[in-house]
């Protein structure tokens, strides 16, 4: 029993670092939208935020949840916020309303910027 417990902690292991990898990834995408945009980089903008609504409805379509958590319930009875990604538990508990947030304010400033461009296009 005990090569099981051992088993299913490295597994746990590995399901907590791939989130971890995927958050930062996602994470680091909606941070730098407004900042690529206001560089002037509407194109990589545009693919950053195309990645990010992936997400949106990779989680969506999972009950606002991350497929790997299911994958993590298996391996643990421990249901902390942070149970399954190396996150501060602040920061997991609150992960969704703080980068929530910050991507639909880059949504706005993207789209901001998209707008402010056409209208330049037209008026040439």
């Amino acid at each position: 029993m005990l090569g099981e417990d051992a088993r299913a902690g490295r597994l746990l292991w590995r399901i907590r670092m791939a989130h971890t990898i995927v958050w930062a990834v996602f994470a680091s995408s909606v941070v730098a939208i407004p900042v690529v945009t206001f560089a002037g980089h509407i194109q990589t903008a545009s693919w950053l935020s195309l990645l990010v609504w992936v997400e949106v409805v990779i989680l969506a379509a999972n009950r606002l949840s991350c497929p790997l958590t299911g994958l993590a319930t298996r391996y643990t009875e421990d249901r902390s916020d942070n149970f399954d990604i190396f996150l501060p538990i602040w920061l997991a508990k609150h992960n969704k309303l703080i980068f929530g947030s910050l991507f639909a304010i880059g949504e706005l400033v993207l789209l901001w910027r998209w707008a402010l461009l056409r209208l330049g296009e037209s008026s040439v």
